[in-house]
């Protein structure tokens, strides 16, 4: 993960209080096709485990947080969007039925969406497990970005692992 993506990150997850940030520190647990899973550092002690599909100027971020929570990240260089914003969006996994992702955070160059704690939120997960592209669209289905999950099943894998390891 490119070091300006992951400070914008922290910044948007709010784990960073001090006016200078520090460095967070990541380690690359796994590589597969277009996906890396990483653990992560930051410099409050917190720990985090991410997976990625990164295209240099555009990735799909899925983080797991100590307390297992899971927020997805969608990031682009090319979306400047301030602050404080929401959107409704949708997201679609190959052929299956649409996921609604109602209140989608904007944050600068992100899109954060908290999965629910629940049956759905895991469902989520599976179908990008056995997924093969997952397509960004608006509310209304207009196409925003879509991101190859080749190598996903076993990239969730690592990343269950992981997360399992920072409770």
């Amino acid at each position: 993960m490119n070091a300006w993506k992951t400070v914008a990150a922290v910044t948007a997850f709010g784990l960073c209080a001090a006016p200078v940030l520090a460095e967070p520190q990541s380690e690359t647990l796994f590589q597969h096709k277009h996906w890396e899973v990483e653990f992560v550092t930051f410099d409050d002690g917190s720990l985090a485990c991410l997976a990625e599909v990164d295209a240099q100027t555009d990735s799909f971020t899925l983080w797991v947080y100590q307390d297992q929570s899971v927020r997805l990240q969608f990031y682009s260089t090319s979306w400047e969007f301030g602050e404080g914003d929401t959107a409704d969006l949708e997201v679609k996994i190959g052929n299956r039925s649409p996921w609604s992702l109602t209140n989608a955070e904007l944050y600068k160059n992100s899109i954060l969406f908290d999965l629910p704690d629940s049956d759905a939120g895991v469902n989520f997960l599976v179908e990008v497990a056995q997924g093969s592209r997952l397509y960004l669209r608006s509310a209304t289905g207009e196409p925003v970005m879509d991101y190859s999950l080749a190598g996903s099943s076993a990239s969730m894998d690592a990343l269950i692992e992981c997360g399992n390891a920072i409770r």
